[in-house]
């Protein structure tokens, strides 16, 4: 064997390492049924909203230096800060974002999010709390009640 070349040894997973990789797998699960009871809720606000009669409005996005820009979206925000919103498809956005200094004139095109049962989860500021309690609000923003 040449010197300085060692063979590679292919090392069985661990257990600390099989045991990570489950608590991976478990908590992707627990996100993907979380994501599908969300969604399920916001269904649900998008048909009382057209039922309703409420319309959608342009969307805009929050750059992180806190310009807002358009999106290209129509939708609903579901909360005061105008950063969450859902598309009358269902699609769910975080409207926080990158963005260049042009972004203020292109605009810009967010990502759909995986929506949660509980907003701002974890988080120290802005409005955290039960999905279902922003889209009360939210309805009676829109739909007057």
């Amino acid at each position: 064997m040449a010197r300085g070349v060692y063979p590679v040894v292919m090392a069985e997973e661990s257990q600390r390492q099989a045991d990570a990789r489950r608590r991976h797998e478990l908590a992707q699960a627990a996100a993907q049924g979380e994501a599908r009871a969300a969604q399920v809720k916001l269904d649900e606000f998008i048909a009382r909203l057209q039922a309703a009669g409420a319309q959608p409005e342009p969307l805009q996005a929050t750059l992180l230096n806190g310009t807002r820009v358009k999106t290209g979206l129509l939708g609903w925000y579901l909360n005061r800060a105008r950063t969450l919103a859902v598309t009358p498809e269902g699609t769910y956005y975080q409207l926080v974002t990158a963005g260049s200094t042009l972004a203020r004139f292109t605009g810009v095109t967010p990502t759909p999010a995986a929506p949660t049962l509980v907003i701002g989860r974890g988080g120290r500021d802005g409005e955290t709390g039960d999905l279902s309690d922003f889209l009360d609000r939210a309805f009676t923003t829109y739909a007057g009640g």
